[in-house]
């Protein structure tokens, strides 16, 4: 696998490196290489490696703790049309107690919207994701499940899917960390694009008890529609 890991490496800019450290804020080794370099090299790869292969060049990315390569490794299996998947998903999950910068997590939150999409009723294991006591692993539970906020015509199904996620996330109102209150806004900002009516109702019910940054940026959009 160290021939994935050299293919990063040889696109490796210090000077940026520093820079990115800084902004991060994390403990862990910087290569410096651009999101776009990533990308490129990601989906090359993915034509190149069967399912099986993509999984175990991930793990080992991942394993490396390097900021890049632990981007890549989500890249790498952030795909809609993938089968079978239960790998995929299992390794994602195994990925969930490392979470420990929102960059890294919300690149791994992509790869699970994209398997949760494939089979909702994985929507049970993250409910559980909801009660752990790991910050990052009860935001993913919101972050996973952006893809809810984007029908404009939901089925039933997906509506219930929505109010479920919706009451998640009233769940965690009473919870003052900044990154869990982020991804409140986050969700409600995105569904308010498509389904203003929900976020009406919850920041009715629940908005006094959010953060004012919170509550200010999930009503972004409703703002913007009663102008």
């Amino acid at each position: 696998m160290q021939a994935y890991l050299d293919q990063i490496k040889a696109h490796a800019d210090p000077e940026r490196a520093e820079q990115v450290a800084a902004y991060h804020k994390v403990d862990r080794p910087y290569l410096g290489v651009a999101n776009p370099v990533l990308n490129d090299l990601t989906k090359e790869w993915r034509r190149e490696l069967e399912i099986t292969d993509r999984v175990v060049v991930a793990d080992s990315l991942w394993q490396t703790n390097i900021h890049e390569a632990r981007v890549t490794a989500a890249k790498l299996l952030t795909q809609a049309r993938i089968r079978p998947d239960d790998a995929v998903w299992d390794l994602l999950q195994s990925w969930l107690p490392e979470f420990d910068a929102w960059a890294v997590a919300d690149h791994a939150s992509m790869a699970m919207q994209k398997r949760l999409k494939a089979d909702p009723t994985r929507l049970d294991q993250v409910e559980q994701w909801t009660k752990s006591n790991h910050m990052w692993t009860k935001r993913a539970a919101l972050v996973a499940t952006l893809p809810w906020t984007k029908q404009n015509h939901p089925k039933p199904k997906e509506l219930e899917c929505r109010d479920r996620i919706l009451g998640w996330a009233a769940s965690y109102v009473p919870d003052r960390e900044w990154f869990i209150q982020k991804a409140i806004a986050w969700w409600l900002r995105e569904l308010s694009k498509h389904d203003s009516q929900r976020v009406v109702a919850f920041l009715e019910t629940h908005g006094a008890n959010m953060k004012p940054f919170a509550r200010k940026e999930a009503g972004k959009y409703l703002r913007a529609q009663s102008e």
